[in-house]
């Protein structure tokens, strides 16, 4: 509340209306989760105020949407009455602290009467707009595995459904009701269901579903995995996107529980890898929890992966090592682990003298001689078999002693686990 109490400083009196506003939704954010909480800037009159008067939508657009992609969160609504300035140190600090932000600006339809000061605006503009860019580049923000979810389902519904599902359309009344139930067709793994809650969810909050069937269970052809009741239009324009992501998922899932089960006994645990479809990698990691397997590195973001064309590029083993633990180092990235992929036993040898790193990848190593690399490593780093991998040589890698076995063939050649969702 002090950091909010700093950025809304309107004190004049003719202004007492904005800061009683102000003041309600103060005490309306302190019932909230204080994650939740929302902080409201108000921009200073001067800047949105000669805008609109200049007509210079494009420089006020891309002032606000600075403020939005440096803020993430940022939405921008309407209000009246502004006041004040956002100084670059004020965003740096609710950045940093992490508070949902609101912009607000004067809409265009709306007139008030500013005092404008008498400088050079243009030139503020230009180092207010520096100054944020600059403010944004240090604080790139990742998307969570909720908001990447959510971007997908909205991107596939754009794709689907465009200017409106006709065929629906033309022949269902809008206020017919129905059910529809999820209907396995193959026996597998069932993976997918809660993200077929978030489908139903998005789509039309009025949809019920009872669940019969939870992720991770085994099922067979006739089961039925979930029941969805409400508006007949809804059901059909849904349909075809929670079938595409169960039936991917569930396959995934389904192959994983197989790798998985073919390690039964062995210390070693089945991991997936990148080779996922764009935009899918959460659904489909998610689908490899659910069988069985373990996740690798989510992306480029979370592990440090030196592979053969990093250590190549870096000049060798040693080179690459060192470079990542000084990177980690200088961008404080404290708890980073570092896997570096090794094609060779001279190799191996120069990674373990090198030290400074969490796991060691044998990359095409036969079983022979992943059995040896294990006696050498002796357990000083987690270790990894890769390449060339089938499941019919699975279980040899496992008995050898490695962690851990990274299978594309999870997430990349995956089919589909059959089901249909049909009227009851």
């Amino acid at each position: 509340m002090d950091l909010r109490r700093k950025t809304i400083r309107t004190t004049d009196a003719e202004h007492q209306s904005t800061r009683h506003r102000l003041h309600l939704l103060r005490n309306k954010c302190r019932k909230l989760h204080r994650r939740a909480l929302t902080t409201v800037l108000v921009e200073q009159n001067y800047i949105v105020g000669t805008l609109q008067r200049r007509q210079n939508i494009i420089a006020l657009s891309h002032l606000l949407l600075l403020l939005a992609k440096t803020l993430r969160r940022a939405s921008i609504s309407n209000i009246l009455y502004l006041k004040r300035t956002i100084a670059p140190n004020t965003l740096t600090i609710l950045l940093n602290s992490g508070i949902q932000i609101t912009v607000i600006s004067l809409p265009n339809h709306k007139k008030a009467d500013f005092h404008i000061k008498n400088y050079n605006f243009n030139s503020y503009l230009c180092n207010k707009i520096t100054k944020l860019e600059k403010i944004i580049k240090k604080h790139k923000v990742m998307k969570t595995k909720d908001e990447l979810i959510d971007d997908l389902l909205t991107l596939a519904f754009a794709e689907d459904i465009g200017d409106g599902d006709h065929t629906t359309l033309c022949c269902i009344p809008d206020d017919e009701i129905g059910r529809q139930h999820l209907l396995i067709k193959e026996e597998g793994i069932l993976a997918g269901v809660d993200i077929a809650l978030k489908v139903f969810q998005k789509f039309d909050p009025t949809l019920r579903v009872t669940v019969y069937i939870n992720d991770g269970a085994h099922v067979r052809p006739g089961d039925i995995a979930f029941v969805v009741e409400g508006r007949v239009r809804s059901l059909l324009q849904t349909e075809r996107l929670m079938l595409n992501i169960m039936q991917r998922m569930s396959g995934i899932a389904t192959m994983t529980a197989k790798y998985a089960a073919e390690l039964k006994g062995l210390k070693t645990k089945v991991l997936d890898t990148r080779k996922t479809t764009p935009g899918l990698r959460m659904l489909e990691k998610e689908a490899v929890k659910i069988g069985g397997g373990v996740n690798h590195r989510i992306g480029l973001f979370d592990m440090i992966l030196l592979k053969d064309n990093h250590v190549d590029f870096a000049g060798g083993i040693r080179q690459a090592i060192t470079k990542a633990n000084d990177y980690i180092k200088q961008n404080h990235k404290d708890g980073m682990k570092i896997e570096i992929e090794v094609r060779n036993f001279d190799e191996l040898n120069q990674a373990i003298e090198t030290g400074g790193i969490d796991r060691i990848m044998l990359d095409n190593f036969t079983p022979a001689d992943t059995r040896k690399a294990v006696e050498i490593i002796a357990g000083r780093y987690e270790t990894e078999s890769s390449g060339g991998i089938t499941f019919d040589t699975l279980r040899q890698y496992g008995e050898c002693g490695v962690d851990y076995i990274s299978v594309g063939a999870l997430t990349h050649s995956v089919k589909g686990l059959d089901m249909s969702f049909k009227a009851c």
